[in-house]
């Protein structure tokens, strides 16, 4: 089913759920940076055959959402937003556990929530998450952005991710042909998720609790790598595992190997419903 929730300052979240019947347990799926929550479709039949609703959502500023495309006032309206969708399934499903998964920019938005809400979900899965400095935006980079941005908050920027995304070039060209990826975004967008949040982040890590599965491309050229290994070192969490799968890219739940990555999702999942 499709629909829009009214949030709290009037913007409409597009919506989807994806309900089975005596489910396990609820997934919310929080995408990655320009995407949108159709690219999740292959994942989300997956979670219902194993017996798990899921909720997905276009972003704020992305898809289908009724908002600016490809602009957040703040890195803090993603975590308000998440709780939000949270809130709905609560009411939604009688108290059954909540997990949620975050793809990339999605990662970064399930750190932040983790940090912000840490007893209302069950757990929390990490595909690819952007929780720290990118190449994208290291050293002068970050500081030259800030700058920038006391001066031209909207400024429009180029999505700079096109063919590093998969290995798998169907993918890629359908994802540069896809009318709801953003083909740009403000600088305060930017400026909001790769710095500012990105330091919230860092400074906050260790007070992460949850119980987590961490989930990276080896050959990830997007988000390397080390930021899976800085987050699983970083965190507080007893029950926390790691698994980086060489030779894949960014976008692992789209590579020709993607049924290993989801059977190992599941199977995390099935021993922590």
């Amino acid at each position: 089913m499709e629909n829009y929730l009214k949030l709290r300052d009037g913007i409409e979240l597009f919506y989807r759920k994806d309900i089975v019947e005596s489910p396990k347990a609820i997934v919310l799926i929080n995408h990655g940076f320009a995407e949108h929550l159709a690219r999740y479709d292959y994942i989300t039949q997956s979670l219902n055959y194993a017996g798990y609703s899921v909720y997905r959502y276009d972003l704020r500023g992305h898809g289908r959402t009724k908002s600016i495309l490809g602009h957040i006032n703040s890195y803090e309206d993603f975590i308000l937003d998440c709780d939000e969708m949270v809130e709905l399934i609560k009411r939604e499903n009688n108290d059954l556990p909540i997990f949620m998964l975050g793809h990339s920019m999605g990662g970064f938005i399930t750190c932040l929530y983790g940090l912000n809400y840490p007893n209302k979900l069950k757990g929390q899965i990490f595909s690819g998450a952007a929780v720290n400095t990118l190449p994208k935006a290291q050293g002068y980079r970050s500081y030259l952005y800030a700058f920038l941005n006391l001066f031209a908050k909207k400024i429009r920027i180029k999505n700079p991710i096109t063919k590093d995304i998969c290995r798998d070039e169907n993918v890629v060209t359908y994802y540069i042909k896809d009318p709801l990826i953003l083909k740009d975004a403000t600088l305060n967008f930017y400026v909001q998720f790769l710095v500012k949040g990105r330091k919230y982040i860092n400074k906050n890590i260790q007070r992460y609790n949850y119980q987590c599965l961490i989930l990276h491309g080896g050959a990830d050229k997007i988000v390397p790598k080390e930021v899976a290994i800085y987050l699983y070192n970083s965190i507080s969490s007893k029950d926390k595992e790691i698994m980086i799968y060489d030779n894949l890219y960014h976008e692992i739940l789209n590579e020709k190997e993607k049924s290993q990555v989801i059977d190992n999702i599941i199977s995390w999942l099935n021993h922590r419903g």
